[in-house]
């Protein structure tokens, strides 16, 4: 028989939108949480329109809502609110990213939730939080990401700072939103109350950086752009191939250092005394850079894989996705995978986000069209087809 997922059971209602709290959402339904989406009647989650479509159909929202069913409700009219107090019920969880304020101006903030199920995770997923001088202000993650500092520290030292092409900030916040719900889930065991979880989408990205506000607290110090360099270790960069290709080499650990030097032809540089910590070789990044970088200029990119290989020395081809799609080792892992899509039909996308050896998860549906599970999912919730009629005719569904 085939093992039931982890979180099967377990109700999510997801009223989020662009991009983090959805994504959370997503994570859970990836491992057999049950995940209602809750859009408004007119206005759809806004991911359905971004980035390319086919056959106008946006292709994002097949990935961002996939393994969930869709609704439509108004949460400002009085029977989406009810009938939003009805689901919460039946919920172990509710996900929303509105501006601190705007549930409590609907009544449908934490004191009505938890009255109508006290064992309710509340998850609140805004830029800057509930509370401080920033709380009230519109934001997304491209915000958070020149906020923490990412921006400043990212790009060539005589460039400006650059933001990154893809949501970042909003996916970091999204693994940590998750982590946080199953966090408020495991004290609901020992407790048996919810709580609400307020995730601001500026933190998790600050963490992920590392001991910047240590150093600089203790030393002063403030992370320069250094382009593909560290300051922490050296030879640490991409070159180019004789093919034209690039490759990306890492060497955090000083034996990896050592073996990069003796591949490339240039073992004197190992008995220099600078040689011998990281932040030494990261002084001398020109001297390695070239040795390195003319090493692998004269070869292919096949040669200088091969080699390095061999070497056991870290290095990667850097890709794009046309060769995310064919590289041997994501196939391996199944990282990506094919989902039958009724509108698309095959759709190929990135898998569940980890393995588990016992009860893995799975990818059930993709995004589904904008309300499809409405009159089911109102049904189960006991709802019958005259208040369901009536429900329409306020504009609620």
């Amino acid at each position: 028989m085939t093992p039931q997922p982890p979180l099967t059971g377990l109700r999510v209602l997801d009223l989020a939108t662009l991009f983090a709290g959805p994504l959370a959402a997503t994570m859970l339904g990836d491992f057999g949480a049950e995940v209602v989406k809750v859009e408004h009647p007119t206005k759809p989650d806004p991911s359905r329109g971004h980035g390319p479509s086919k056959d106008g159909v946006g292709l994002w929202w097949k990935l961002l809502g996939r393994n969930k069913r869709t609704i439509t409700l108004d949460l400002s009219k009085p029977g989406g609110r009810s009938t939003l107090l009805r689901l919460a019920a039946t919920a172990d969880v509710v996900i929303e990213n509105f501006r601190p304020g705007t549930l409590e101006k609907w009544d449908l903030g934490w004191e009505e939730l938890s009255a109508a199920n006290p064992r309710l995770v509340l998850t609140r997923v805004t830029a800057f939080g509930q509370f401080g001088p920033y709380a009230r202000r519109p934001g997304f993650g491209t915000l958070a990401e020149a906020m923490s500092g990412f921006a400043a520290m990212t790009g060539e030292p005589d460039a400006p700072p650059t933001l990154p092409p893809f949501g970042l900030a909003d996916s970091i916040a999204a693994l940590a939103t998750a982590y946080a719900v199953m966090t408020a889930l495991a004290a609901r065991e020992r407790t048996g109350e919810g709580q609400v979880v307020d995730m601001a989408i500026i933190e998790p990205i600050l963490t992920v950086l590392g001991p910047q506000p240590l150093w600089y607290d203790q030393l002063g110090h403030v992370q320069p752009r250094t382009g593909n360099r560290s300051q922490n270790n050296a030879p640490r960069n991409t070159y180019r191939t004789a093919d034209g290709t690039w490759i990306a080499v890492s060497t955090s650990a000083q034996s990896v250092a050592e073996r990069v030097l003796r591949l490339v032809g240039r073992p004197e540089l190992i008995d220099e005394p600078w040689f011998a910590t990281g932040a030494g070789r990261a002084r001398h990044a020109d001297v390695l850079d070239q040795a390195v970088g003319t090493w692998i200029a004269r070869r292919t990119r096949d040669d200088v894989l091969a080699a390095f290989e061999k070497a056991e020395a870290a290095v990667a081809p850097v890709q794009d996705v046309r060769d995310v799609m064919a590289d041997p080792q994501y196939q391996a892992l199944g990282t990506i995978t094919t989902v039958d899509d009724p509108e698309l039909g095959p759709l190929r996308m990135q898998n569940v986000l980890f393995r588990l050896s016992s009860t893995p998860g799975s990818i059930r549906w993709a995004g589904r069209p904008h309300g499809a599970d409405t009159g089911e999912v109102l049904s189960e919730l006991g709802l019958t087809p005259a208040e369901l009629a009536a429900l329409r005719e306020e504009g609620a569904l």
